[in-house]
C-alpha cells in the first residue's frame, strides 16, 4: 500500500484545483506576500495573543481511499480555537495570512485561502466527530499589525460534500501518478549503463548511489573525460526507480551544460527508460511576445491562462513522455496558455528537472511548487559545475539598495501621491545620515532603523499600486517595491554569515549592502528538502573550501576521480620569467607574453586559446602581439557578446587550418568553461596569470571575515577563486582520450607552493621553461 500512496499538502491541493483567471504582474500581489513572513513571525505573534483556548500549529492529516490507491493529505492549521458558548463547545479553525495591502481593500476572503481553512475544518470535524464547525480567516497587515477577520459557520455535511468534490477533481491526477510511477519504475529496472565503463567511472557511479541510499551529500572532483554526467545521472535514475527519491533536479550554472544533461537522459531513454524530463527555459527566451509583459492587456496567452492550464498539462503528460521545449511551445499555442508557466506546471509531474541554480536556491525565484515548508523532502539534487555555486549563492542571498533610487522616485511621484513621497523622503534621510558617516566603505553594526522605514514605505507603495494601475510612475514604484521587499526578506535572515556595509561608489552613488559571505546555511534550507545532494565539477579544489561554503554538514563524503587520459597526451609548462602583478606590468612584459603565444603558434599549426585576467590586459598583449606577428589569425572575445557572436567565435575553431588561430579570451568568461572543442579543434591553452580577482571592497570584506575566524582570508577571497578560473581554462584542452595539447601557465607565482598545492594530481609532470626555450619544449612534444 505504501507504494500506492499519493501525498499532497492541503495548500498545494487547493492552489492547484482552484487556480483561475489571468496572469497579471501589474498586480503587486500583496495578498500573497507570505515570503515577508519569514518563518511565521506574524503567525507566532498573533497566536501568542490568543489565550489558552487557542491551540497553535495543529498538524492534521487524512488518508482518502480510492480504487486501489490512497491520497494522503496533510497540513498544519494555524490555530484551533475551542470555546464554550451557552454550555456547548464551539470549535473554530483559524487561518492566518500576512499582507501588505490595506485591509480596507480586502472585502472577503481569497478563495484559495478559504479553501485551505475549509480542508482543515473538514479533517478536524471528521476526526473529532463534530457536527458544526467555524472557519475564521485572519488577515494581518505586516506593517501596522492591524487585523481583519472573516468568520463562517459550516455543518459537517456541507464540508463533506465540498471536500468530496475537491478530492474528485484531484483523483485523476493522483491516478496518473500511480500508473506512471509503475511504468517508470519497471523501465528503470531494465536499464543498464549505456557505455563500457571508463577507468574510475563505475566507482564514481557506485559512490553516487551509496550517497543517495544513505541520504548524504557527496563532493566529486572529476577531471574532464571521466564521464561524470552519466556517472551521476544513471545511479540517480536507478535510485528514483527504487523509490529512494521522488524527482531528480539537475542544476547547472550555464545553458551549455544543460545540453550535456539532456543528452545523458536521452541516451538512457534510447535504452528503454521511461522518464519524463523537462528543461526549464528562461521566461524571456520562451515567451511568444516581443516584449515580456505578463498581463492580459499585453499578452493573449496571459488572459484566462489559469482557466485552461490544468487541461493543457493533463493532456500533455498523459499523451507523451517528450517534454522538450518544442513540445511545450506547441502545447502552449494549442491551449492558448503561457509557455513559461506551462513548463513550470508540467515540471511538477516530471521525473527529472534540468534547470538553473536559481530555480531551487534563489529566495526570489525558486520554484514554490517544490520548495515550500510543506515540500516533500524526496528530491535528489545533482549540482553540475558546483564551483560556480559559491559566487552564485553569495549573489542570491545578498541584497543592495541605492540612496539615489529613492530620491529619484520621490521626485517622480510627488505630484501624484504626497503620502508615498513622504515615506520615500524618510528612507532617503536615513540613507543621508549613513552617507555622512561613510568616507568610502563602512561596516555597519545595524540597519534596523532603515528596515523600519522600508517596511513603512512598502505599505504605502502597496496602496499606490492598488490605486494606479497604469502609467510610467507605476513601473518605477513596482520596480523599487520588489527591490525593497527583497532587501527586507534578506534582512530578516541576517546572521553571522553576513556583513552589512555602506559604500560610496566611484560614480558618487551610495549604497547599503547585506552581503552574504558564506551561503552554506541558506543553501541548506533548500537542500534539506532533498534526500541527497551530489556536487560535482572538474575543479573542486581545495575540497574543504567548497565543503565550508556549500554545506553545513561535517560528515559529507568526497571523491577524487582519477583522470582516465594518458598523461603523455598533455604538456604542462610554467613560464618562470613572466609576472602579471600590477607592479610588473609594462610594454616589455606584454611583448614577452606575446612571444610565448607566438612560440605556441609556430610549434604546431592549430587552434589556441589564450586566457587573460582582464579585458584591459588582453588588449595590451593583443597590441604587442600584432606588432610583429603576421603568420596567425587572431580573434578577440568582446565584453558584451550575444549568442550569435559567441557561436561565430567558436565556429572559427575548425580543423585543418592553414595558419594557427589564436583566440584571445578572459578567464572566468563565457569561453573558459562549458565549451567542447574536441580533438584538433583546440590544441593549446595559454593561461596568463593565476586569475586572482581584482581588489575591491567585497573581496576585502570576504578576506577580513575569514581572517577573523582564524582561516586564511586571502586564500578564501582571492587564491581559491582565482585558481579555479585557471583550472577551468586549462580544462578546455583535453576533452577526449584522443586529444593532445599544451598548457602554458605564464606567471612566476605558479611556482609558489601555495599555488602548486592547487594543481590537480594529473598535473604532477609539469616542466619549467622561459621565453627562450618554450618553443623547443613544445616542438619536441608534438614530434613525439
Amino acid at each position: 500500500m505504501e507504494e500506492k500512496t499519493v501525498r499532497i499538502s492541503v495548500r498545494e491541493l487547493v492552489e492547484f484545483i482552484f487556480k483561475e483567471g489571468d496572469i497579471d504582474n501589474r498586480i503587486s500581489g500583496g495578498m500573497d506576500r507570505e515570503a515577508m513572513l519569514q518563518g511565521g513571525r506574524i503567525h507566532r505573534k498573533i497566536q501568542r495573543r490568543m489565550g489558552s483556548d487557542y491551540h497553535a500549529e495543529v498538524p492534521l492529516k487524512i488518508s482518502v481511499p480510492c480504487e486501489d490507491f490512497v491520497i494522503r493529505l496533510e497540513g498544519r492549521a494555524d490555530g484551533i480555537i475551542s470555546r464554550v458558548e451557552n454550555g456547548k463547545e464551539r470549535i473554530t479553525v483559524d487561518e492566518i495570512k500576512g499582507v501588505l495591502r490595506d485591509l480596507e481593500y480586502i472585502e472577503r476572503p481569497v478563495g484559495v485561502h478559504l479553501a485551505q481553512a475549509k480542508c482543515y475544518a473538514y479533517i478536524y470535524a471528521l476526526q473529532n466527530h463534530i457536527d458544526e464547525i467555524s472557519v475564521q480567516m485572519t488577515y494581518c497587515h505586516l506593517d501596522t499589525e492591524e487585523i481583519k477577520r472573516f468568520t463562517q459557520d459550516f455543518s459537517f455535511d456541507e464540508l463533506r460534500l465540498w471536500f468530496e468534490d475537491l478530492i474528485g477533481k484531484y483523483k485523476k491526477w493522483a491516478e496518473f501518478q500511480i500508473r506512471w510511477r509503475e511504468k517508470r519504475n519497471a523501465s528503470v529496472h531494465g536499464v543498464e549503463f549505456p557505455f563500457p565503463y571508463r577507468d574510475g567511472q563505475r566507482d564514481l557511479a557506485v559512490s553516487v548511489y551509496r550517497t543517495i541510499l544513505r541520504r548524504k551529500k557527496l563532493f566529486i572532483q572529476a577531471p574532464t573525460g571521466v564521464g561524470k554526467t552519466m556517472a551521476a545521472v544513471f545511479p540517480a535514475v536507478k535510485a528514483v526507480g527504487e523509490e529512494l527519491g521522488e524527482k531528480i533536479f539537475y542544476l547547472t550554472a550555464k545553458t551549455i551544460t544543460r545540453t550535456v544533461a539532456e543528452n545523458a537522459f536521452r541516451t538512457l531513454t534510447g535504452e528503454g527508460l521511461r522518464f519524463k524530463v523537462i528543461t526549464l527555459t528562461a521566461k524571456e527566451k520562451i515567451c511568444f511576445c516581443e516584449e515580456t509583459e505578463c498581463n492580459p492587456d499585453a499578452c493573449p496567452y496571459a488572459k484566462g491562462h489559469f482557466d485552461r492550464v490544468n487541461d493543457a498539462v493533463y493532456d500533455l503528460i498523459t499523451r507523451t513522455d517528450d517534454l522538450s521545449r518544442e513540445t511545450i511551445e506547441e502545447q502552449a499555442r494549442r491551449y492558448n496558455v503561457c509557455p513559461f508557466e506551462l513548463s513550470l506546471d508540467v515540471s511538477v509531474w516530471g521525473d527529472g528537472v534540468i534547470c538553473d541554480y536559481n530555480y531551487v536556491f534563489d529566495p526570489n525565484a525558486h520554484l514554490k511548487r517544490f520548495f515550500t515548508e510543506s515540500g516533500s523532502g524526496d528530491y535528489i539534487f545533482l549540482i553540475d559545475e558546483a564551483h560556480n555555486l559559491v559566487e552564485r549563492g553569495r549573489e542570491m542571498y545578498s541584497a543592495v539598495l541605492y540612496k539615489e533610487d529613492f530620491l529619484s522616485l520621490k521626485r517622480e511621484v510627488k505630484s501624484l501621491n504626497r503620502k508615498l513621497s513622504k515615506k520615500l523622503d524618510a528612507v532617503n534621510r536615513i540613507f543621508l545620515e549613513l552617507k555622512k558617516e561613510c568616507e568610502s566603505c563602512e561596516i555597519l553594526g545595524s540597519v534596523s532603523a532603515l528596515a523600519v522605514k522600508l517596511m513603512n514605505l512598502l505599505t504605502e507603495m502597496e496602496n499606490f499600486l492598488e490605486e494606479f494601475r497604469e502609467g510610467n510612475a507605476r513601473e518605477g514604484v513596482l520596480d523599487l517595491y520588489f527591490r525593497v521587499r527583497d532587501f527586507l526578506n534578506i534582512y530578516d535572515i541576517l546572521d553571522e554569515n553576513y556583513v552589512v556595509y555602506s559604500e560610496l561608489e566611484p560614480d558618487g552613488r551610495f549604497k547599503v549592502k547585506l552581503y552574504c559571505i558564506n551561503p552554506a546555511a541558506n543553501l541548506q534550507e533548500y537542500l534539506e528538502q532533498g534526500n541527497s545532494t551530489i556536487f560535482f565539477s572538474a575543479t573542486l579544489l581545495p575540497i574543504q573550501y567548497y565543503k565550508n561554503l556549500l554545506s553545513v554538514e561535517k560528515e559529507d563524503y568526497a571523491v577524487y576521480a582519477e583522470s582516465s587520459f594518458p598523461r603523455e597526451n598533455r604538456l604542462l609548462l610554467i613560464g618562470r620569467d613572466v609576472s602579471t602583478r600590477y607592479t610588473q606590468r609594462s610594454r616589455e612584459m606584454y611583448r614577452r607574453i606575446a612571444s610565448y603565444i607566438r612560440a605556441a603558434a609556430v610549434s604546431k599549426t592549430g587552434n589556441y586559446l589564450v586566457f587573460f585576467p582582464s579585458y584591459r590586459f588582453m588588449e595590451d598583449v593583443y597590441d604587442a602581439f600584432l606588432e610583429t606577428e603576421r603568420n596567425a589569425d587572431v580573434i578577440l572575445q568582446s565584453q558584451f557578446m550575444g549568442e550569435e557572436e559567441r557561436e561565430a567565435f567558436l565556429k572559427e575553431f575548425r580543423s585543418g587550418r592553414e595558419k594557427s588561430l589564436i583566440g584571445f579570451c578572459v578567464m572566468g568568461g563565457i569561453f573558459a568553461e562549458g565549451i567542447d572543442l574536441v580533438e584538433d579543434r583546440l590544441i593549446g591553452a595559454i593561461i596568463v596569470g593565476p586569475g586572482i580577482p581584482q581588489v575591491c571592497n567585497d573581496r576585502e570584506i570576504v578576506k577580513g571575515y575569514f581572517d577573523k575566524k582564524g582561516m586564511e582570508g586571502f586564500d578564501y577571497a582571492y587564491l581559491y577563486p582565482g585558481m579555479n578560473k585557471v583550472l577551468q581554462s586549462a580544462g578546455r584542452v583535453i576533452r577526449t582520450e584522443k586529444d593532445r595539447g599544451t598548457i602554458l601557465l605564464l606567471d612566476d607565482r605558479f611556482l609558489q607552493r601555495k599555488y602548486r598545492e592547487m594543481f590537480p594530481r594529473e598535473w604532477d609532470n609539469w616542466k619549467l621553461c622561459d621565453v627562450r626555450n618554450a618553443e623547443k619544449y613544445m616542438k619536441r612534444f608534438w614530434e613525439e
